[in-house]
Formats: C-alpha cells, structure tokens, sequence
C-alpha cells in the first residue's frame, strides 16, 4: 500500500461515518438493502460535494446473501462469496480488540470513491480473517447479520471499537464520528476510554468518564421505528463478549438498565441526533422521549439511480444535474415526447430482462406498478391482492406487475410471503401478468425503479422511517403511488406528484385490520377512477405527472441535499 497515499488521506481533519453495511456497487454484497444502499449514496454525495470524510464499515466476505426462489417461491439463500482484492487495497496496518476476553485481530481494505469533481472519500472495510485468529473469529466479518445475538455483538465490537482504533492507527485526525444506526455505537466507549480524566479522588467514579466531551463529537442517525428494531444485549452476553470496558454501572446509566440498548447507548452519547423524515423523527421523540432528536430526510445519489436514458435526456437538456439536481426543477424544459421516448426505452429494458429471467412475455404498452423490497410482513405486499376478483376486473388486460425482495432467512412471515404472491401470480396469469425477480440488488432495482410506470408502496403506519425507493423511482420519473408514511408524506401533492393510499397521518387511529381493508379500498378505488383511466386516456396528464415527480420530487429527495443539511446542522454545530 501506497503509503503517499495514506498521508495524502490523513492530511486535514476528517469526519468519520460508520455504518455495519455500506453499498457501494452491486458485485460488492456489503449491504443488504436499504440502510446500506443509502450509506453508499451518503458516501459518493459526499466525494462529489468534496467532503473531509472517511467511512467504516464491515467487510462480509459472504455478503448478505444469494437468493433462489423455486417455482412456488420458496426461498432458500446461499453464501455471496466475493474476492475483496478485486477492489480494493489490503492495509498492512492492524489492530486488535478484545473479544470473550481474548484478543482478535482485524486488518482493513481500502476502497476509494472518487468523483469527477475531485472528492476523494476512502472507506475501510475491516476484516478478521487473518492468520493469528482462530477460525471462529476469523469468521466474525464473513455473513452481514449473520448468526446470533453473541455473534452480532462481535460485529459491532469490530465496528464501533475496532474502526475507531484503526482510523487513529492510520493516523486520521476526526472531528466527528457519525453513526449511521446503532450498530456503530460502541465507538462511543472507545472514545470514552480515550478522553478519560485524569482524577486521582473523586466521590463517584462516573465523574472520571468526560461524557460531554464524547457526546461534542458524535453524531447519530436513527432509522428504526419500531421498537424491536433496535438492537439490544442482555448483560450476560455483554459480560461474555464484551467485557466491562467501563465500569457496568456507567454502562447502564448510559445504554440502558435492564440490557444493553445500542441506540440508547447512542442518544446519551451524541449531541446531535436525527430521523431520517419528518415523521419518523417525531416517532423516534416518542419512542426516546426526553430526548431532541431532529429530522434530516434521507436523499438518493441522483447520478447513481437514473437509468442511461434519462441520463442522456438530463444531460441534453439540465446540463450539470448530476452534480446540481436542483436542476430537476427545470424540467418544463423536456419536450413531452422526448420524455416519454426514453421512459418506453427504459421500459422495453425491464420488460426485455423479464422476459430473459422469467420466460414471462410483458408488453411495454400495458401499465406496469412495481413494488421491490424487502419481503417483510409490515412492508405488506400482498395488500394489493385483497379481492383477487375485484383487482381481475380492474385491471385484467389493464396492468401488469413487477416485484422483487429478499426475506431475512429467519423471517417466516416474510418468506410465506413470497410464496404467496408466487401462488396469486399463477391464479391471475390469464388476466393479469406477475413476475418476482430473484436476488434484489442495486443493478437490478434500477431496472424496476425506471422501468415500471408506476412505483407501489404500501407499509404499515408509521413503521416507514424513510424509504428510498421511491425517490429513485422519481428521478427516472415515475411516479408514486404510495402510503402516506416516511418521505412520501412530504412529497407527495395528490394527482400532481402522483397518488396517496388510505388516510390522512394525522387520521392513523384505526386498528391494524381495519387499516388493511380501507387501504385496499383506497388502492382500488384510485387504480380504477384515476390511475388506469388517465395512464390510457390522458397521456398529456400522465407526463405531466411524471415531471412533476422529477421537478417537484426528485429536486428534493436527493443526497446532495442531504449531505448539505447534514453539514451545515450536525458536522459543523
């Protein structure tokens, strides 16, 4: 390793964000959806806007996972093994951290992404499959939330401690240490131990520990809006794995009396806190009560989800988008025919990889909805297929349907799923083609956000922190149709920006079941009466609504913007 290279690195403070899955590109599985694919846009709007940032994360020598789906749709996964020096640059430098009171080993590989405006932004992958550990610990960085709750703790060890002491091995100089979830927090511990103070008497030993000097350099990102998605350790496996870093007591007070709540541990120890929508980060006061906790809504790397056809559209007629997509509001300037030209060039190119996939034949003619993510029971995507006989006389002939999503392999409810929409797919092949594309990456959801005309989200109220894949469907202007919860709540203006499903936020006072039955009501009504009639009767409306979702959506949600908010109100406070 050039060694040049790491002074050239280390050379000006630098802002320091870790995150457990960073998506960079599809043939690098270090991400499993969502909160990876979004570290990865963080990190290139960053290197575009020129950013003082280095990034952390954990390599995954067996990614998340390969999924195969047999012909009922049972899902099955298999190890992503990827060679890492294709890549990236093995360090010689390592450190050790200590696990069940032994010592492990971790080395890093450096990734660079590098803009065409300049910005540099190294990123570490730290990997403990070195030859003085033993072969369990070896395989702590092989399988992204693999394993059990011990084997969780390790990672994180890895992550918070174990990135912490290798950015200052490397000799980077951090004024703020961003944690994207609570994965990152135990960082926080690590710096605790390092701006210890120096008291020789003191009446309680909590004094010892500079808690405001550690909380004025951390920042923290939460994305969960559920309680049991945040990660927690009962004291035992904390004992076990972790040790006592600090004295237990301090540890309770900090991160949680009963067990170990990361993000817990994480608010007490940041002075700057957010949700990643306006919504989600009023959940997040009520769910951590107490507690500021602010709301930067999440963006996507414009450059990275618009499909090659638009590309060449922008740059023809927004010149500088790519690095400027405030651009997208003037998009008024795209003839209509232009505009609907290379949406139909980006549609024949999904119906084109569906038909190669699938063996499924889909007409670019017919309107398309498309709903890929995770297959989760709250994400509901059977809602859809409430009244089969209903949808039938909707849209039979009408509509066709693209999804795609990967079940956690310990997610029963989100695998039968998947088995599910296989079966109604069969029931409705005579008036109503589906196709599930196996193994949901980043290649693949650009095909579907650009390809489809209309992007389907319905999850339950109010557990959408954010969602992204709607954004990224507009930028390739294809507009929502969508519950109102996370982003969509402040992007979507009905009939103009595209379609809202079921209630009003502020109405979400109905049980769960009652919920399901007025959002399918809502879902059909609105396909039928608006959506159907204008995509066949009112292509004038239609691609207006489409720009809209690039000048009114796409201007916004990007992470350009993001990045700005994230500077000028968390890194520089």
């Amino acid at each position: 390793m050039n060694k040049d290279l790491i002074q050239e690195l280390t050379k000006e403070p630098k802002i320091a964000y870790f995150s457990m899955e960073i998506g960079l590109r599809t043939d690098m599985p270090t991400y499993s959806g969502g909160l990876g694919v979004l570290a990865g846009d963080t990190i290139k709007s960053a290197a575009d806007l020129r950013l003082p940032m280095v990034a952390v994360t954990v390599l995954c020598r067996k990614g998340y996972f390969h999924q195969v789906l047999d012909e009922k749709g049972r899902q099955t996964e298999a190890p992503e093994d990827w060679d890492p020096s294709q890549f990236m640059d093995l360090l010689p430098e390592k450190i050790s951290v200590e696990i069940e009171g032994r010592d492990v080993y971790v080395q890093a590989w450096l990734y660079e992404v590098k803009s065409l405006t300049g910005g540099n932004i190294p990123v570490f992958f730290l990997d403990t499959d070195v030859a003085e550990n033993g072969p369990d610990d070896r395989d702590i960085t092989s399988s992204l939330y693999g394993g059990d709750k011990a084997y969780r703790l390790k990672q994180e060890i890895v992550l918070g401690i174990g990135g912490a002491r290798m950015l200052h091995r490397l000799g980077f100089a951090i004024k703020k240490y961003h944690m994207n979830e609570g994965h990152a927090s135990l960082l926080a511990l690590e710096l605790l131990k390092e701006y210890k103070r120096d008291i020789e008497e003191v009446w309680d030993e909590r004094l010892v520990w500079d808690v405001d000097r550690v909380r004025d350099l951390c920042v923290f990102t939460t994305h969960t809006p559920v309680e049991a998605g945040h990660d927690k350790f009962s004291y035992d496996i904390v004992a076990k794995v972790l040790g006592e870093p600090i004295p237990l007591n301090v540890l309770k007070d900090l991160g949680g009396k009963d067990s170990l709540n990361m993000t817990l541990l994480a608010l007490n120890l940041s002075e700057f806190v957010n949700g990643v929508a306006k919504k989600h980060g009023e959940v997040s006061k009520n769910m951590f009560p107490g507690y500021q906790i602010y709301a930067i809504t999440n963006g996507v790397h414009s450059y990275t989800w618009t499909c090659e056809s638009f590309k060449r559209l922008y740059d023809k007629y927004l010149p500088g988008w790519a690095n400027e997509p405030e651009l997208f509001v003037r998009v008024g300037r795209i003839p209509d025919e232009e505009l609907w030209e290379v949406h139909m060039e980006a549609k024949r190119t999904l119906m084109d990889f569906i038909r190669s996939e699938t063996g499924i034949e889909m007409s670019p003619d017919i309107l398309t909805l498309g709903f890929a993510r995770r297959a989760t029971a709250y994400k509901r995507a059977d809602l859809l297929f409430s009244d089969l006989e209903r949808l039938r006389r909707i849209g039979g002939g009408k509509l066709q349907i693209v999804y795609a999503g990967k079940a956690h392999p310990r997610d029963d409810a989100g695998k039968q799923l998947i088995e599910k929409i296989f079966g109604i797919k069969e029931q409705l092949k005579d008036s109503i083609k589906i196709a599930y594309l196996m193994n949901y990456n980043m290649d693949l959801a650009l095909k579907i956000v650009s390809g489809v005309d209309v992007w389907l989200n319905t999850p339950l109220r109010p557990l959408e922190a954010s969602g992204t894949s709607g954004m990224k469907a507009a930028h390739n202007g294809v507009p929502n149709f969508s519950v109102l919860d996370g982003w969509w709540i402040e992007g979507h203006i009905e009939c103009f920006t595209g379609w809202a499903i079921g209630p009003q936020p502020s109405e979400n006072k109905v049980s769960d079941s009652n919920m399901d039955t007025r959002d399918a009501e809502d879902l059909y009504y609105k396909l039928e009466n608006t959506i159907i009639p204008t995509f066949y009767g009112d292509r004038h409306t239609w691609i207006r609504i489409m720009q809209n979702a690039i000048g009114k959506n796409a201007y916004y949600f990007n992470s350009h913007r993001m990045m700005r908010r994230y500077v000028t109100e968390a890194y520089i406070r």
